[in-house]
């Protein structure tokens, strides 16, 4: 397994109405960022937005044009019909990675969370930034960043050419 880039640069994002509007703090946004920055990324964010597609779009256009390695977001991925991540991520994404979003909800649910199943997120690349979909609750953070930590190294090193 490759090793992290002492360059890697990481962008959380957190879509959340409530933590944008002030009701309630943006927990699961900061776990995100403290676990990025443990594996050696340094991390911009959490940036807070609320559920709108157009917003978020923005943020990760602005992330990608900017060649952040990795954009992991929080929030929005549930079934609400505010819950509209997946759908601002997918008008981004060139290539999806459905693996990395089947791998997440499957560690969760096989971890006693049943409801894991339930987020729609969504992974894949646009131009050298992955993008990864996690769930809003600081759990779901915990299990998404497990099943990322391994991988990161790797994928940042081949979306910047490196072999396989």
């Amino acid at each position: 397994m490759s090793e992290l880039p002492a360059s890697a640069r990481a962008l959380v994002l957190t879509a959340s109405n409530r933590a944008y509007a002030g009701v309630y703090e943006d927990r699961s946004g900061q776990a995100v960022a403290a676990g990025l920055r443990e594996l050696g990324f340094a991390v911009e964010g959490p940036h807070v937005r609320p559920d709108d597609v157009d917003e978020l779009e923005a943020v990760l256009r602005a992330a990608v044009d900017l060649g952040v390695d990795v954009v992991v977001t929080t929030g929005g991925t549930g079934l609400s019909p505010t819950d509209v991540t997946p759908e601002a991520t997918r008008r981004v994404l060139e290539r999806e990675a459905p693996g990395l979003a089947e791998a997440v909800r499957r560690y969760g649910a096989g971890n006693g969370v049943p409801t894991a199943v339930l987020s729609r997120g969504v992974a894949g690349t646009a131009a050298r930034t992955l993008i990864v979909n996690l769930p809003g609750s600081t759990g779901g953070v915990k299990d998404g960043l497990a099943v990322l930590g391994p991988l990161l190294p790797h994928v940042v090193s081949q979306l910047r050419g490196g072999d396989h």
